[in-house]
């Protein structure tokens, strides 16, 4: 107890055992002993008992000092006490150690402090927190940078504006909430909204936060722009498809060349007997027969160079071209193959860069994507066609190098395809269409002839959202073009080499129906051997694939080292560039493509040297 000036009247054990003092030492003590010198000093005591005088309590909580200088943290409580009359005749005062409970505060608050200051300094995560209705509370450094919105805009809003359109319509920001607050955790990725529009894609954790009682008082958010990572990802992803791709059609391409090749030969057998026929056969009925089976060989030679070109072994005529002009000059062609339906817009580039290609066969694959895409438009429609100058990035555009090109786009507003469809287009006899009405090697020429040319070509479609097919081509460095020039065959000695039987056989009597005297081998060491025996040889005639020991290029090459007066021709059913690609220069040689005609082969021994 204190008496009206505040000078102790009583003291109690629990008095002496924070304070330390014992009744004798204390009592008739003011009661400001007790607080700091600069609370003694700013007049805290006095302020203390004027307070519980006029206010009729005083409560404080503040710094205590012990007997012995040590300080405490104490909760004080200050009553007047007065007498019948009203009159102040003390004050009763209670003292309570509460250090403890103020070192536990400190030590939180210092904590929550040094919380809040590493989610404001945390610049990679957008940090904050949400009321129980998905109100922003709280927002940090990071969330501005992310999100664009500073503290003061965003406070307050729903955080359902950071989701798209589509997804506030299905709902999703109200089911994240629903999730969290049910499984104590929500996490998403998916597309995300900036304050100027823009968007990213964002890794999301939603957690719900409860009071001690379980109730739900808000949610904490943690968002991370991951769209670097997802860029990444889809990156490799593609790099996988277009490797798994381009494995797939090199695959195909050396099936289907191998089956070209072993076709030609046996094309070349018949095409070789029924020339040598017509020259033999005077009905004029019977040659009408001939000329009937020739035309079926000459349709089964377009079968196999189609396969050739998707194979991308058929020899290219390069030359050096504006495709703007090469487009406009076949326009009339390209308007007949569409019907009165179908609208088609032509889109020149100003200024396009020259590129280097076979213009004929560039042609025929340009008429079968108009083809595909009038077929896919029974009803009618548009076909647009674009060219222009484009910079591809490595990796964007399957296997090509970075680098400037020319993109011709084919696009329909037709039917579309599923994806499992398009991914397939390419692949040579696959085909949608009915039976009789194609034979799949439209798109399949095209993938090879641009793939040949050094370009590539890719295909976006969506069913009922139209298709484009896109064709990129490298543009050129240098023109390229030679005149070729035909002279008439010198009749001498020739040695055919063939190891197929009845190609072998044919091809004796073709150069027998020119006047050739003819000797034959049925491999590389046989005309070797007639090579040595023989001085009287002036054409060495010889298939180049030979399985068995010594080809045809390694013949012919150790002909020219040891008779270089004979002049070579070599025959196959690939392309010389094919070869070349194999072999090396072939250029010392003339060459002739299986199967071939009469007037093909004395205009070759023409050129042979």
């Amino acid at each position: 107890m204190l008496d009206a000036e505040g000078f102790i009247k009583t003291w109690n054990a629990g008095a002496q055992r924070f304070k330390g003092y014992a009744p004798r030492e204390i009592l008739g003590q003011h009661f400001s002993v007790f607080y700091t010198d600069s609370d003694r000093a700013g007049g805290r005591p006095a302020l203390a008992l004027r307070t519980a005088r006029d206010e009729g309590k005083f409560e404080d909580e503040g710094w205590r000092v012990r007997k012995d200088g040590s300080q405490f943290w104490a909760s004080v409580v200050i009553d007047p006490l007065r007498d019948d009359s009203g009159k102040l005749i003390g004050f009763a005062k209670i003292t309570r150690d509460i250090t403890d409970r103020k070192m536990a505060q400190d030590a939180l608050r210092e904590s929550e402090e040094q919380f809040r200051l590493l989610v404001q300094g945390v610049t990679d995560y957008a940090i904050y927190m949400l009321s129980p209705a998905g109100e922003v509370t709280n927002w940090n450094v990071g969330a501005e940078r992310i999100k664009g919105y500073t503290r003061e805009e965003i406070l307050g809003k729903h955080f359902s504006c950071f989701y798209t359109d589509e997804d506030r319509a299905s709902g999703l920001p109200a089911l994240t909430l629903s999730t969290a607050a049910a499984e104590g955790r929500a996490e998403r990725e998916g597309w995300r909204v900036r304050k100027d529009g823009s968007r990213f894609w964002a890794h999301v954790v939603v957690d719900a936060i409860r009071n001690g009682a379980g109730e739900l008082v808000g949610f904490a958010k943690v968002t991370r722009d991951v769209t670097e990572r997802k860029q990444a990802a889809e990156a490799l992803e593609r790099a996988n498809a277009a490797l798994f791709q381009s494995q797939k059609m090199e695959s195909l391409g050396q099936l289907t060349g191998g089956v070209a090749h072993d076709f030609n030969n046996l094309l070349a057998v018949m095409s070789n007997g029924l020339d040598v026929l017509s020259l033999r056969v005077q009905d004029h009925a019977d040659l009408k027969m001939l000329e009937t089976m020739q035309r079926a060989v000459a349709r089964g030679a377009t079968l196999t160079q189609q396969l050739l070109s998707f194979a991308r072994q058929q020899p290219l005529k390069v030359e050096r071209c504006n495709l703007n002009a090469v487009i406009r000059g076949f326009e009339a062609v390209l308007r007949r193959a569409g019907n009165s339906t179908i609208e088609l817009e032509i889109r020149p580039e100003p200024r396009p860069r020259p590129v280097l290609l076979d213009v004929a066969r560039f042609e025929a694959a340009l008429l079968n994507l108009i083809v595909n895409a009038r077929d896919a438009m029974p009803a009618g429609g548009k076909i647009a066609i674009t060219v222009e100058n484009v910079e591809v990035r490595e990796g964007t555009v399957g296997s090509l190098v970075e680098g400037p090109y020319v993109k011709v786009s084919v696009a329909d507003t037709g039917s579309g395809m599923p994806p499992e469809v398009a991914a397939r287009a390419f692949e040579p006899f696959f085909t949608t269409k009915e039976v009789g009405k194609g034979t799949g090697l439209g798109l399949s020429q095209v993938y090879g002839f641009i793939s040949q040319s050094g370009g590539d070509v890719l295909i976006r479609s969506e069913p009922d959202m139209g298709t484009v097919v896109s064709m990129y081509l490298p543009i050129a460095n240098s023109a390229s073009g030679d005149a070729d020039s035909l002279a008439g065959p010198t009749l001498d000695t020739v040695l055919v080499v063939e190891d197929e039987p009845d190609l072998l056989d044919a091809t004796a009597a073709l150069f027998r129906s020119l006047g050739y005297e003819v000797l034959t081998a049925s491999n590389g060491a046989e005309a070797m051997n007639a090579l040595g025996r023989r001085d009287d040889i002036r054409v060495l005639f010889t298939d180049v694939v030979m399985p068995k020991g010594i080809d045809g290029i390694q013949l012919a090459r150790s002909t020219r080292d040891r008779h270089p007066e004979i002049r070579i021709v070599l025959a196959s059913g690939y392309p010389l560039p094919a070869l070349k690609a194999q072999h090396g220069n072939l250029d010392d040689f003339a060459f002739i493509h299986k199967p071939y005609r009469l007037a093909d082969l004395v205009r070759t021994l023409g050129m042979a040297t």
